[in-house]
């Protein structure tokens, strides 16, 4: 098989192999690492509805990560997409309301990022011996709510691991916060922050671009990695379930090989919708990607204008993982329509880091073609919830919502017929009081966890065993601090004094 490597989007640094772009998380020059190329799909499409997750994941993985033996990444795979999911099929599709939802839930913290973040330590540690590392490594992340406690189930107690989550202390959802604090793990270390989650997104980066800092680390043993949607070793295995949808869909009988389908995905970070973007790449028909945006609407405007502009108020909404105003992976897209041109995605970011804005020029959004952009509001989230409900007693969560309400939006401006795929990003049990309030207003003084059974008995659905796990359990975690203090508080757990 021909070699894969990976570059940075900004330019510098040479090429590296996939085990060094997941060992290393972000590169060098502060750019992301992306492939050289986009490899065809390795499926003829009729073949897809035979396969199984674990088989498609190997099929897609194989392709990007070519210096991982066929051993290790079947190792990896096997490991990972195994009874911590709640269902063999790891990913269902289900109809409801004249839409396929694409359920990314199923995993051990009931959240999309399970996803990838079950796969993603094995993926690291296999990576770690293969080039050798003999330091510690650091999984140093922040979280909008949901990554913060996938990446501290999957790095709990790995051999040769440590992880520090910081997370804004006011805004998660009460569920998403008691996940966290209570998770168990000599090799855990969780933090809230007194800011919000781009504040915790631009202290990781700044640690993990302070050459001082990594040689203090590397000292004492040590060295950062990140479980971000940055580290492609989270892209890659978010691939593979778009690939899988669509063979699900066959085999159900929603489409016929060949036939186009539209994906919209609530985004934040946009690594879920750009994942999206390289399986269409890869050659699955996909035809728009529709990008939902709450009331935090930067990326509507964005590709409505071709202006991208974080100077503006940042909202705290029902929907949290979609709290964002910097969505870090666009810049991969950036690069691309760039025409693979760092230094003209290194200007726009430089451009960004300065002055909270920048924007394309005519050519560059003219190859944004693809995309659409939409967005809800908090009314219009409740309201898409109560209405799905009620309409086709399928209960979907916020973030959900708003995908399915934008999804609507742009089947009434546009009469596209195509059959639309919406990812399902978070089980609604991750936000009762969000989704009971949208349903039925009456319970609004219960507490979170006397809500998750009132939406156990009317939905049918059981209460899963990631909320059952932490109705009693202990909190673990207390540290918080301020957004200046990040770097302290990282020395502080790996006993590095100054």
């Amino acid at each position: 098989m021909r070699e894969l490597l990976y570059e940075s989007t900004r330019g510098a640094g040479g090429k590296v192999t996939a085990s060094q772009a997941i060992l290393k998380g972000l590169a060098e020059d502060g750019g992301l690492f992306v492939p050289e190329r986009i490899p065809e799909l390795p499926f003829q499409l009729e073949e897809l509805s035979g396969l199984s997750y674990q088989e498609t994941a190997y099929g897609i993985m194989k392709e990007f990560l070519t210096d991982f033996t066929e051993e290790e990444l079947r190792d990896c795979i096997d490991r990972a997409y195994d009874d911590k999911f709640d269902t063999k099929e790891i990913a269902p599709v289900k109809e409801a309301d004249g839409s396929y939802y694409l359920e990314l839930f199923h995993g051990a913290t009931i959240a999309f990022k399970d996803m990838a973040l079950s796969i993603l330590p094995y993926l690291m540690v296999t990576s770690a011996r293969k080039n050798r590392i003999k330091n510690e490594i650091v999984i140093l992340t922040a979280t909008s709510g949901d990554t913060g406690k996938a990446a501290l189930a999957g790095f709990a107690d790995v051999p040769g691991t440590k992880i520090i989550v910081f997370y804004p202390r006011d805004g998660v959802s009460p569920i998403q916060k008691k996940q966290m604090v209570t998770q168990k793990g000599e090799n855990t270390f969780v933090v809230g922050i007194h800011g919000n989650f781009d504040d915790a997104q631009s202290g990781v980066k700044a640690m993990f671009g302070d050459r001082k800092l990594a040689e203090e680390l590397a000292g004492r043993g040590y060295q950062f990695s990140s479980a971000n949607s940055i580290n492609i070793g989270r892209l890659v295995p978010q691939v593979v379930y778009y690939v899988y949808a669509y063979g699900q869909m066959m085999k159900k009988g929603m489409i016929s090989a060949g036939e186009e389908i539209n994906v919209t995905v609530p985004t934040g970070n946009f690594g879920n919708i750009l994942a999206a973007y390289y399986a269409k790449l890869m050659g699955l028909p996909i035809g728009k990607l529709i990008c939902a945006s709450n009331e935090n609407k930067v990326l509507y405007d964005f590709f409505r204008t071709g202006v991208y502009d974080r100077n503006r108020e940042f909202i705290l909404t029902s929907s949290p993982s979609m709290d964002i105003l910097i969505s870090s992976n666009l810049e991969r897209l950036i690069y691309r329509i760039a025409g693979e041109n760092a230094g003209k995605d290194a200007s726009l970011m430089k451009a960004l880091s300065e002055t909270g804005r920048y924007e394309i020029s005519g050519e560059m959004k003219a190859a944004l073609a693809d995309f659409r952009g939409s967005y809800a509001d908090e009314k219009e989230t409740a309201e898409e919830i109560r209405r799905v409900y009620r309409q086709a007693g399928y209960v979907i969560d916020p973030h959900t919502a708003v995908a399915s309400c934008v999804c609507r939006k742009y089947r009434e401006e546009t009469g596209d017929g195509r059959k639309m795929l919406i990812a399902s990003t978070a089980s609604p049990y991750k936000f009762t009081r969000s989704v009971m309030d949208a349903i039925d207003g009456q319970y609004h003084d219960r507490e979170d966890f006397e809500l998750a059974d009132i939406l156990s008995e009317i939905s049918g659905v059981p209460v899963p065993a990631a909320i059952e796990e932490i109705r009693t359990a202990p909190v673990l975690h207390t540290a918080t601090c301020e957004t200046g203090q990040m770097e302290e508080a990282v020395k502080q757990f790996l006993g590095i004094r100054a």
